[in-house]
């Protein structure tokens, strides 16, 4: 069963389409009406890495679930893991622009170890990041394995556009936190 095109999901609704699976209810919300402690994980202009860095006071690593490359776009699913105890923080789903990163960069985001906003800080890559979209989620059986959930839960997430300083859009991501 292929998934209807729906903008705020991209590109996860892109990922959900090439596996035949339904995209799970998603509904927007305003990002006042976005319940704490998602409200200050969500509702900023700020990396989601160092954001869930700060709040859970860890560093964070990355689980690819899923990946792709077409032509200099490159496309994964991802579980960003807490480095302690692997704790799943977010799931998400992104579409990175690999020809507007430094070929170390992009050697790095294609070695799969680190999530994209570290590797934003570390090579001092200018750019900002625009929610387009706040988002209310119930999670699938596919997002309840990849956050280690036991059963369905309303998740909030956001759909965000990282820009260079040219106003190119390096990645698009939608990010998806689990239950508080």
């Amino acid at each position: 069963m292929s998934s209807p095109v729906l903008p705020i999901a991209y590109p996860l609704d892109d990922f959900y389409a090439q596996a035949g699976r339904a995209l799970p209810p998603i509904e927007l919300v305003e990002g006042d009406a976005v319940p704490e402690p998602y409200k200050s994980l969500l509702v900023h202009q700020d990396d989601m890495t160092p954001t869930l860095e700060k709040f859970h006071r860890q560093r964070i690593h990355l689980e690819v679930l899923s990946r792709q490359q077409r032509d200099d776009f490159y496309f994964r699913e991802v579980v960003l893991l807490l480095d302690k105890t692997d704790k799943p923080v977010e799931f998400g789903a992104i579409k990175i622009n690999l020809a507007l990163f430094p070929l170390a960069a992009r050697k790095e985001i294609l070695e799969e170890c680190r999530p994209l906003g570290t590797l934003l800080a570390d090579y001092v890559i200018t750019h900002t990041s625009r929610p387009k979209a706040f988002l209310r989620i119930q999670s699938d059986d596919f997002i309840n394995a990849s956050l280690k959930l036991d059963r369905s839960h309303w998740l909030y997430g956001r759909r965000n556009t990282l820009w260079d300083a040219q106003q190119r859009p390096l990645a698009e991501i939608i990010e998806i936190l689990p239950p508080g």
